[in-house]
């Protein structure tokens, strides 16, 4: 799993698995967002299935789902803001390719 940081607190990476939240708790995240709607893509792990491995681990876990193709709505921007103001951080966004987890996050900071 590769991720890139977009802020000193906040990561984006595309799809992640299951396997891949003890390396997430490892580099230090304590809030995992999803930016990814469910069945975008035949395969895809369900929010659901990433969230309770995230709390099985310890890691606070939010789903803020954004549209393939769409830019991040203002209500997203609103849930992230609120993401970012009331859970602990350092933070953790996938979405397909890390994308719209960039943009959430920018909306919410800079828009």
């Amino acid at each position: 799993m590769q991720y890139q940081s977009i802020a000193p607190d906040f990561a984006v990476s595309g799809q992640i698995a299951v396997s891949d939240i003890s390396a997430i708790k490892e580099a230090g995240f304590k809030t995992l967002i999803c930016n990814r709607p469910d069945g975008e893509e035949a395969g895809q792990p369900t929010a659901e299935a990433i969230g309770a491995a995230a709390r099985a681990a310890g890691l606070t876990f939010i789903a803020i789902p954004v549209a393939s193709g769409a830019a991040p709505s203002s209500d997203v921007k609103i849930e992230t803001q609120e993401v970012l103001n009331t859970l602990p951080g350092p933070y953790f966004a996938y979405c397909r390719s890390g994308n719209r987890s960039a943009q959430a996050w920018t909306l919410a900071t800079q828009g």
